[in-house]
């Protein structure tokens, strides 16, 4: 994949993240690189104090560091830096960071040379994932800790995070300059500004940011599969979905759902079945509302897709370099606040909200199947209620769930905490923002585990009636990995096997071949 600066895409972003993809730099970006890097060259060995390049950094930028002491600053600062917390990131995250570095720097703004560029590229070319511990970011300076860890592997200094074969997640650690040397790179040697180049930015809280936007594209997906199935199971009307009632509206995620959930429950025998005759007036909001709470939801994770993708893409570093007339001001250094990753976190909370809500309105609809009394199914979905509990538990696994995923949506970004004695005295909290969002989607997945296992059950009950061909088609998917279930018996691992095909997919390939229909994620 040619990487040019500035112009990534949605589709080359979840490749990189996927793994397995070799990047190479456009050539066209190595004169502004090569411009941008002289122009440093000339500032280290003038007189004029510099930011980051010849002076101390944050609350110590007026300490004026000597000539000869230049490289040793950048050196030092990485290793000050390097002071991260917690569990390592995944490989998908650490992935996207590299490459996420290589492009932002590549822009020729931040006066590196074409070697750390070439070091980053080759590194994530290699299959190398440097160790990063989760936590120690604020997300403004950039997001200094967990960059650091990633330059100090890249210099043979720190850790590369190396699958052992045994583990199922994650690997072990080894030093950084034994994985370097087996893999014929040589360690990175830091000179003026790189260092600070390097960990300025946000690209680890965007890297968070878009792994968790991949990671929930199959949920969300699956919970519109899960969502359709219940409205059958339920004997639900197709009638909200009609489009005439959103195109009032005008939201356009809203009218893009209604259309999903029309396709997926066209030529459904069970709703053929009680278009007369049935004296239910309206459904529970949890039905009807799908639409406007699902649609709500896509147009705020499309909305973090346009956000994300252009911080992607973006130059986030300081100060910023000007080596070009073309750049309005040729020769010169700017200082500035590009390092503040708010639209990183704002899309993150706005995600965040999007997620909860979807599990949310999944688990109102599981307590609508298990309550005969609305949905008019055996009590609990089970034949022998009383004997037999069937999912009454099931779903208090899922309310929890639904709960946790309220306190885990409280904004991260209406946080701040001032560091660096006070010169840095509003952050972002973007990391930790990002970086919340895989346990509520791990919370998303089993809530629609248990309801799939909850819509199926009411299914089976309306025997020999038949849902549409795709819900049909999820219908067997389940159960060729959760056979019914006529009495009580151990159902945490049906839960764990109707959410791993959650997570797997299994839902998206069911609902990406229905024809005609608007794309999930609309193009930049």
């Amino acid at each position: 994949m040619r990487l040019a600066p500035g112009r990534l895409t949605l589709e080359q972003l979840h490749a990189i993240h996927g793994g397995g993809v070799a990047l190479e730099l456009d050539p066209a970006a190595r004169a502004a690189i090569d411009a941008s890097a002289a122009l440093v060259q000339r500032a280290a060995a003038g007189s004029a104090p510099v930011y980051g390049v010849n002076t101390g950094f944050g609350k110590l930028a007026s300490t004026r560091i000597g000539a000869d002491d230049l490289d040793t600053l950048q050196w030092n600062l990485i290793r000050s830096h390097s002071v991260g917390v917690g569990a390592p990131l995944a490989p998908a995250v650490v992935r996207l960071m590299l490459a996420l570095k290589a492009g932002s720097l590549a822009r020729g703004h931040s006066g590196v040379r074409q070697g750390v560029i070439d070091t980053l590229v080759a590194v994530h070319n290699a299959g190398l994932v440097p160790w990063v511990p989760g936590q120690g970011s604020v997300g403004a300076s950039g997001d200094l800790a967990p960059l650091a860890h990633m330059t100090l592997a890249l210099m043979g200094e720190g850790e590369f995070l190396v699958p052992d074969g045994e583990r199922r997640h994650g690997g072990v650690r080894r030093p950084a300059a034994d994985v370097l040397r087996e893999a014929g790179i040589a360690p990175l040697r830091l000179a003026a500004k790189e260092g600070l180049a390097l960990i300025n930015g946000t690209q680890t809280s965007t890297a968070l940011a878009l792994h968790a936007f991949f990671e929930f594209e199959h949920v969300l997906e699956g919970a519109l599969v899960v969502g359709a199935l219940t409205v059958d199971a339920a004997r639900g009307s197709d009638g909200p979905f009609d489009p005439r009632i959103h195109a009032l509206r005008g939201q356009p995620g809203q009218i893009d759902v209604a259309q999903y959930y029309r396709a997926l429950l066209a030529g459904s025998g069970i709703r053929m079945s009680h278009v007369e005759g049935d004296d239910r007036v309206q459904d529970p909001y949890c039905l009807r509302c799908q639409p406007q709470v699902v649609g709500a939801c896509l147009d705020q994770l499309r909305h973090a897709a346009l956000v994300l993708l252009r911080e992607a893409n973006a130059v986030t570093d300081n100060p910023l370099v000007f080596a070009s007339a073309a750049d309005g001001a040729e020769g010169t250094m700017i200082s500035g606040g590009n390092f503040h990753a708010e639209p990183v976190a704002l899309a993150c909370d706005a995600m965040a909200t999007a997620i909860a809500e979807v599990g949310a309105i999944a688990e109102r609809r599981i307590a609508m199947l298990i309550d005969s009394n609305v949905s008019r199914l055996p009590p609990f979905l089970t034949a022998d209620a009383g004997l037999n509990s069937g999912l009454m538990i099931a779903h208090v696994t899922a309310a929890a769930l639904a709960s946790e995923n309220k306190s885990l949506a409280h904004p991260a970004s209406v946080d701040s905490l001032p560091t660096s004695a006070n010169q840095e005295d509003h952050v972002s909290m973007a990391t930790y923002a990002a970086r919340r969002l895989q346990p509520m989607i791990d919370n998303v997945a089993h809530i629609l585990g248990i309801e799939w296992l909850a819509a199926a059950a009411g299914i089976d009950f309306l025997r020999p009636l038949a849902s549409s061909a795709p819900l049909e088609e999820a219908h067997a998917l389940l159960r060729a990995a959760s056979p019914a279930f006529e009495r009580d018996r151990y159902l945490a691992p049906d839960i764990e096997a109707a959410s791993a095909l959650v997570r797997g997919g299994a839902l998206s390939r069911v609902f990406r071949t229905l024809p005609g229909l608007p794309a999930l994620w609309v193009p930049a």
